[in-house]
């Protein structure tokens, strides 16, 4: 299969190291008794995301941080509207005194970009040999899904990770309309995409939900214990 883009090149030493730690889960499986390429993308994608869960949960909490603020920034963005200069020092001032990093969010997403990305042009171009990977209705990995579940699947699942992140998110009402249009995008790409790729994303999802939630709720008893 053709490389999807020329940034593939970029992340090969990791995307080399994912097709052997791919393979090598693969026999494990086969040890197991049910050899099987989609388990194994499976397995190595939990692997990934609970490598990521400490950056994972860093920038989670610094969105849930950033939730709490949104009332006092909106005050200030209301007072200040008309000094551009003296707003951006009051804005800076809160940050200072309540120990909120605005970045924080953001460099955690960028620590974890290469490790995803390599992941996605792992599975683009994995190379499954003579071994028939099939898994459950799937006839084939490499090709898409001929029944549009996974499509479906990952539409759907991107949706309702977006609403639980909404949830911990500042309010925007731009997301309103990011929320409908990103599932459906993701949707639509995985018509063509292979469906071990779709299968990592819909594991990735699911995996990224019960993570959040996790962190959801450890920040809201540590909140309780403030509060107490």
């Amino acid at each position: 299969m053709e490389e999807p883009g020329i940034f593939s090149t970029l992340f090969s030493p990791i995307e080399a190291l994912f097709a052997t730690i791919l393979n090598a889960l693969y026999h494990l499986t086969e040890l197991l008794g049910f050899g099987s390429y989609g388990w194994a993308i499976i397995l190595l994608t939990i692997l990934i995301k609970i490598l990521l869960y400490p950056l994972t949960a860093k920038q989670l909490k610094s969105m849930k941080a950033m939730q709490k603020l949104a009332p006092k920034m909106k005050r200030l963005q209301d007072k200040y509207k008309d000094n551009p200069k003296l707003l951006q020092e009051k804005m800076m001032k809160l940050y200072q005194e309540t120990g909120v990093n605005p970045m924080a969010g953001c460099l955690p997403i960028l620590a974890q970009m290469p490790i995803l990305m390599a992941m996605y042009y792992t599975l683009f171009n994995f190379d499954y040999g003579s071994v028939q990977p099939t898994f459950l209705w799937l006839p084939h990995l490499s090709e898409p899904d001929p029944t549009y579940a996974l499509p479906i699947l990952s539409a759907l699942s991107t949706l309702v990770l977006q609403k639980i992140s909404a949830a911990a998110a500042p309010p925007n009402p731009q997301s309103n309309i990011f929320m409908i249009v990103m599932p459906l995008f993701i949707g639509w790409l995985s018509l063509n995409f292979p469906a071990g790729l779709v299968l990592y994303w819909i594991t990735m999802n699911i995996v990224q939900m019960f993570q959040q939630l996790l962190v959801f709720r450890e920040n809201d008893e540590e909140t309780d214990k403030e509060v107490s």
